[in-house]
């Protein structure tokens, strides 16, 4: 079987553009999908050159973003079908994955099945935002939806949600988002710091880092010795068009502030080093599809207090594999957090139930055989 995949990021040392949580999970998928012995295409868009690079059972096609006088939205969609469909009927491809974010096949036509993965729409995150979304991006995102052969959520929620929001009924499945155990360091080694806190993550408004402060301003009047820590890069916020990292921090109270710590972005191994170091990890988001970071933290043991939105629930049983609040329940979100401070046989106990529940249910060798099975019915027309 032979899968493309079309994509705007992937982690790769020779593709130097931003790369964050499409990427990443993309690439555990296709990881799975070679070790698999199956083979796989990367269509690579918005890149500065076109190039080939071939690894084994992997071939990568970096495709330039050429530059239209006028009707680009569409010309360069039409450029990289033609580009898609050579290599579909020269490699023999028998699949297109695409991803749903800004609608990138829409106007696209394909001679074999292609479908879309659902990670989050700009339409999906603008309806949890409350915000309006423009219509040609909502325009370019339900074309593509509608015409897609199949999809796949990475959450019952964002499947839902989808349809409703472009009123449309997909035939689709629910696969979530899964982890490569091998590649994740576990540190045992390392000494936990009491009173630690970790956000990680991108710092960004819809993940609740703002409704952090005002919940760790609480956690701090209760327990003065206890610590936050943020990992993660900062994008500019939506609304202000500043640093939300910035905001976050003129938001916290003197002594809160001293108590914070930005470790900024830092390679993976660090990463998993310092989450194992850490007490209590913090995801208060208000907007999500799936949340990778969630269940790299559980792996590693760690007591977590989330979100109570629909999406967290698929993931995390509450009181049994971590902690669930809302987090515009300030008071409610900080004293999940101060229960847990005050209680490491608990944290020990949820740490393990977590570990177990990502092993059982978030392997990549078991969402990858989910993946295939899907891909399969779908060549086969059986959907």
């Amino acid at each position: 079987m032979h899968i493309g995949f079309l994509l705007p990021e992937y982690p790769h040392k020779k593709i130097t553009t931003a790369c964050a949580g499409i990427g990443t999970s993309s690439k555990n998928i296709i990881l799975g999908i070679l070790k698999e012995n199956h083979q796989v295409s990367v269509f690579i868009y918005g890149q500065d050159c076109t190039e080939i690079i071939k690894e084994g059972n992997l071939t990568i096609h970096k495709i330039k973003k050429n530059q239209f006088k006028y009707f680009g939205f569409y010309l360069y969609r039409k450029q990289l079908n033609t580009y898609i469909n050579k290599i579909i009927s020269e490699d023999k491809i028998d699949l297109l994955e695409a991803v749903d974010w800004t609608g990138i096949t829409a106007f696209m036509k394909f001679k074999i099945p292609h479908v879309l993965r659902l990670h989050g729409t700009d339409a999906f995150f603008c309806n949890l935002d409350k915000r309006p979304q423009s219509k040609k991006n909502y325009f370019f995102e339900k074309v593509a939806y509608k015409n897609a052969t199949a999809v796949i959520g990475v959450s019952d929620f964002v499947l839902q949600l989808s349809n409703k929001i472009f009123k449309v009924e997909k035939i689709g499945t629910v696969i979530p988002n899964g982890l490569f155990f091998e590649t994740i360091p576990t540190h045992t080694d390392v000494i936990v710091k009491e009173n630690t806190i970790l956000y990680f993550g991108s710092i960004i408004r819809k993940k609740g880092i703002l409704e952090l402060a005002a919940i760790f301003n609480k956690v701090i009047l209760e327990r003065p010795d206890t610590k936050l820590s943020f990992l993660g890069i900062d994008v500019p916020d939506v609304q202000t068009k500043t640093s939300t990292l910035g905001l976050f921090k003129d938001l916290l109270s003197a002594e809160a502030l001293t108590n914070f710590e930005y470790l900024g972005v830092v390679p993976y191994n660090e990463l998993t080093k310092v989450i194992a170091k850490t007490q209590i990890c913090v995801f208060p988001s208000l907007a999500e599809s799936f949340g990778m970071v969630t269940i790299e933290a559980m792996y590693l043991k760690k007591a977590i207090v989330n979100t109570n939105y629909s999406w967290a629930k698929e993931i995390i049983k509450n009181e049994e594999t971590g902690l669930l609040e809302d987090p515009k329940n300030h008071d409610g979100f900080a004293s999940k957090i101060i229960q847990l401070l005050d209680d490491k046989s608990l944290c020990k106990k949820i740490g393990e139930r977590a570990h177990k529940e990502v092993v059982e249910n978030f392997s990549i060798k078991i969402i990858t055989t989910k993946n295939i099975t899907f891909y399969k019915k779908n060549i086969a027309n059986e959907v």
